[in-house]
């Protein structure tokens, strides 16, 4: 088993930053994918970026390409999501999760989700 936890949402200006974070506990995080995801009001659950183990890849969906960032602490058992020039948008409940090893694209476990909201 593995308990992700959340952390670092809430309310910004469009334009502003926020930095979430998603610890990790109960098993190797250090040698697991992660991903983010976000799930606007009456919105389908949609894929924001993800991070290899290592932390030497990265990708990301086009809506936030250019403006967000993932990054991890293995030694922390932490990843990390900087988002710069927040937009309305972007208002969400953002989830963290952890890639199977087995089924690829898919997600084993997921956070409990932190709001994010952006006003205009």
């Amino acid at each position: 088993q593995v308990r992700l936890v959340e952390s670092g949402g809430g309310l910004v200006q469009a334009g502003g930053s926020l930095r979430l974070s998603c610890s990790a506990s109960g098993r190797a995080f250090d040698s697991y994918a992660m991903g983010w995801f976000r799930q606007a009001p009456g919105k389908e659950r949609e894929f924001v970026g993800s991070i290899s183990w290592s932390g030497s890849s990265t990708r990301y969906a086009e809506s936030v390409k250019g403006r967000f960032t993932i990054s991890r602490d293995n030694a922390k058992n932490t990843v990390y999501l900087q988002m710069n020039s927040l937009k309305p948008e972007d208002t969400a409940v953002y989830y963290c999760a952890v890639a199977s090893k087995v089924v690829p694209g898919h997600y084993d476990y997921w956070g409990q989700g932190t709001q994010v909201t952006v006003s205009s």
